[in-house]
């Protein structure tokens, strides 16, 4: 039974389904368990892959942190710091529980990851099936949903937490929004359902703050399904209905307001504002995202973790991309009474998008897969409840076998996914297959071959990447360091040095260049280097235990010894630091703590030559 859509009559189940034709709760709990098993067997197969080099080490596997656990300070530092260009402290306590249990052992990792898929699977169906009474269509949009290669990403990729715990988030805030607008048109208390909805949004918020436009799509549900301004006001009390159901989300507007703030200050402070593009490129980048979103909605290939920004777009892509914005929208507006579901999905994936559209642009990204985890919602609800309409009793076998050939097709493209992010070298191979010009991508793959001890390899990535960008400083203080490693530090003294011209405050460069310096016995200006990183960085085990060696080269050997402590009580087992502080001890002839500090070192590796010579050279002494 269709609602007339001037008829004032909510979408709901009695409204959409005869009372004999409601299905049972066993049914519902059946598709939940279907929703919930096939995702977690589908996206399994991540639970083999490894982490990657791509966002990785700053979320969990450098992070010290994180790598700590969960604790005081760590949660403390959670809540209060903007560090990695977003304040979303949920997910760092996330990565922290997953460090605590798992430690090192990235399956546990991965399949936390794929639970909170799996439950934002059935949360979507759960809200979607309350918002509008529709049992299977909603089933069917919520399956897309999950088994969507696009949503590999953000399942596959450890560092990209935030997305499918935010997404979880909202689902619940959306289902309890649907509970309070029908207890407010029933005429009874919602506020618990308002404080559930609120409370999840503010978990959303504070695992990824791309959710911000939350308030705005809780209105788009006022319009569609819910009706609520038609309830309240009819069409001669509309305005004012609107503006009561627009004063109603003020308590959610405000958390926007917050958070954005945050996100902006904690975004300039690290740097990641670009301020390169023009105000044109940006616009016209965002349009040409929109068409190649919703392409890869309906052809899910040549999917790549970084699709690079070109810069600018030829006009004819341009022209296209913002036609297709103009039609799609006036067909969507011209529908809007007899299918409002077009507006309604069409503008939820457009606002939803707006925060990491590119406007403000933050990276060196196009456009970018896992940006579609909430989006692409919205183009499913239009596109779904569009075909339902030509579902008539006599197709419905039809249909459904038709659905689950498409989920089917999808879910063998997810699974193929997966596989790419198996570790970074199979990453970035695949990535720079299916981009051009990509110089990120260059270098993570040099940074894989590096972690390999395929220098060589290592070293010609670094260079491609430079070709393309010369102005890469990550590229730059790579291929120092890949040089330093083949045992040519002069040579590495020259890409530090353009690393740090182009960005002067990038750390890991000074202190790679304080380690080039002191092999070249350049000691004075190494230690300059090492106290500008711990100036900066106090916990920088690395500089602290390099900093240590400098002062030891020095003749300063009691303040080498503390700089090298306290790298061991940041890093216990870095066997460098165990053997350099054995070499200090043994400088001083303190030789049964040089002897305690080679034998840990050896403990960490039994046939290291160096550490071996050392020990007994203080045997012998």
């Amino acid at each position: 039974m269709k609602s007339k859509s001037n008829s004032g009559t909510p979408v709901t189940k009695t409204a959409e389904l005869p009372a004999s034709r409601i299905p049972s709760p066993a049914l519902g709990w059946g598709v939940a368990a279907c929703l919930a098993l096939g995702t977690v067997l589908l996206f399994a197969r991540a639970t083999g892959n490894g982490f990657v080099n791509y966002d990785d080490p700053d979320y969990v596997t450098a992070n010290e942190h994180v790598k700590a656990g969960v604790t005081a300070a760590g949660l403390k530092w959670a809540f209060f710091s903007g560090d990695i260009s977003y304040w979303h402290p949920l997910t760092w306590v996330s990565h922290m529980v997953d460090w605590q249990l798992y430690g090192d052992r990235p399956a546990g990792h991965h399949a936390t990851s794929v639970a909170w898929h799996a439950l934002t699977a059935v949360m979507a169906w759960l809200a979607l099936r309350r918002l509008t009474g529709l049992f299977w269509t909603s089933a069917v949009c919520a399956a897309l949903f999950a088994w969507h290669p696009l949503r590999v990403e953000s399942v596959a990729w450890i560092a990209e937490r935030k997305d499918v715990l935010g997404g979880f988030f909202w689902m619940v805030a959306l289902w309890a929004y649907a509970g309070y607008a029908e207890k407010r048109r029933a005429g009874q208390s919602a506020w618990g359902d308002y404080a559930l909805a609120l409370g999840a949004f503010a978990g959303g918020l504070m695992s990824k703050p791309m959710l911000v436009t939350l308030p705005c799509v809780l209105l788009l549900l006022d319009f569609w399904p819910l009706r609520r301004a038609e309830l309240s006001g009819g069409e001669k009390g509309g305005l004012k209905a609107w503006g009561g159901l627009v004063l109603e989300k003020v308590p959610f507007f405000a958390l926007s307001a917050v958070v954005s703030w945050i996100t902006v200050v904690a975004q300039k402070q690290v740097g990641t504002l670009s301020t390169v593009l023009s105000l044109n490129a940006r616009l016209s980048n965002a349009a040409v995202a929109v068409v190649r979103y919703v392409g890869k909605l309906f052809v899910p290939v040549d999917l790549a973790v970084l699709y690079p920004h070109p810069g600018s777009w030829p006009t004819g892509k341009v022209v296209f991309a913002v036609v297709f914005l103009v039609v799609v929208s006036a067909v969507a507006i011209w529908q809007a009474r007899r299918r409002p579901w077009l507006l309604f999905g069409w503008l939820w994936f457009l606002g939803t998008l707006v925060p990491v559209s590119g406007i403000v642009q933050v990276g060196i990204q196009s456009m970018a897969d896992r940006y579609t985890y909430v989006p692409m919602l919205g183009v499913q609800i239009a596109l779904l409840w569009t075909l339902r309409e030509a579902v008539t009793p006599g197709l419905r076998a039809t249909w459904a076998m038709g659905a689950a050939v498409v989920l089917a097709v999808l879910a063998g493209r997810t699974f193929d996914q997966i596989g790419v992010w198996k570790n970074s070298i199979t990453l970035f191979e695949h990535t720079l297959a299916k981009t051009e010009r990509n110089y990120l991508a260059h270098n993570n793959r040099g940074t894989a071959l590096f972690e390999e001890k395929r220098y060589d390899e290592a070293i010609a990535e670094y260079q491609k990447s430079l070709a393309i960008n010369p102005g890469y400083e990550e590229a730059a203080n790579n291929l120092g360091h890949a040089l330093a490693q083949q045992g040519n530090p002069r040579a590495a003294v020259e890409f530090y040095r353009k690393a740090l011209a182009l960005k002067p405050e990038l750390i890991e460069a000074h202190n790679n260049l304080g380690n080039a310096l002191s092999d070249l016995g350049e000691v004075d200006e190494a230690i300059t280097h090492y106290e500008f990183v711990l100036a900066r960085k106090p916990q920088h085990a690395d500089a602290l235990n390099n900093y240590g060696v400098a002062l030891a080269m020095k003749g300063r050997l009691p303040e080498a010894v503390a700089r090298i402590e306290e790298a061991l009580k940041l890093a216990p087992d870095k066997l460098s630091a165990h053997s350099n502080l054995g070499n200090v001890f043994a400088m001083m002839g303190r030789h049964g703590e040089a002897t305690r500090e080679y034998r840990r070192a050896l403990e960490m590796s039994p046939n290291d030559a160096r550490t071996l010579n050392n020990l007994g050279n203080v045997y012998s002494a």
